[in-house]
């Protein structure tokens, strides 16, 4: 399957563990040097209705992704703060 960096945006990341409804991928980390995808990252929830900022993105390494589907993308993780 042939996929763009711009396609990514449009993918909704569902953790395949908890069932969790991610979001939307908002960032990927590409090795410049082999043009490998090194990891996507997802934003993190507001904290108090957005009142006080938010948490970190959640940044997903490539390993993790289980599957890329036309519409989603299948993560495991184990709970769903930031990993690396």
């Amino acid at each position: 399957m042939r996929c763009f960096l711009a396609d990514f945006r449009n993918k909704e990341v569902i953790n395949i563990s908890s069932g969790l409804r991610m979001g939307y991928v908002n960032d990927v980390e590409i090795d410049t040097e082999s043009g490998q995808i090194l990891s996507i990252s997802v934003p993190a929830q507001s904290r108090y209705f957005g009142l006080f900022g938010r948490e970190d993105d959640i940044v997903i390494p490539w390993d993790n992704i289980t599957k890329i589907g036309e519409d989603i993308i299948f993560v495991e993780l184990q709970g769903n703060r930031r990993i690396h």
